[in-house]
C-alpha cells in the first residue's frame, strides 16, 4: 500500500493517475467485446444474462478479497456491463449488416 496521501491535492492526482490506468484497461476491456460479437448469433447472445450475474458475483469476490466493497464494484460492474452490452450490439448488427458502419 502506497503512502497516506498528504493533501487533497495529492488524493485528486492519485485519482487521476488511477483513472488513466482504468481508462486503458476498459480500452482492452471494449476490444474484447467488439471481437465477442462476431461470435454470437443474436441479441439474447450478446446480452447474455446468466454470463452477466457470473461476472458480477466475481466482481463482488475479487472486491472482498482486495478490500472493496461488494456493493460499489457490484454497482461498477453493472454499468460497465450495460455500456459495453449496448456497445456490442451495435457491433452485432455491424457485422451482421443490420446497422450502418
Amino acid at each position: 500500500m502506497t503512502d497516506a496521501p498528504k493533501s487533497l491535492a495529492e488524493v485528486r492526482a492519485r485519482i487521476d493517475a488511477l483513472d488513466a490506468e482504468l481508462a486503458g484497461l476498459l480500452a482492452t476491456r471494449q476490444s474484447l467485446v467488439r471481437a465477442a460479437a462476431a461470435f454470437k448469433t443474436d441479441s439474447q447472445a450478446v446480452r447474455a444474462p446468466d454470463r452477466v450475474e457470473q461476472v458480477v458475483a466475481a466482481a463482488r469476490e475479487r472486491a472482498l478479497a482486495a478490500g472493496l466493497a461488494p456493493e460499489v464494484a457490484e454497482a461498477v460492474w453493472r454499468a460497465m456491463i450495460g455500456a459495453f452490452v449496448e456497445l456490442e450490439l451495435d457491433e452485432h448488427a455491424r457485422l451482421a449488416g443490420d446497422a450502418p458502419a
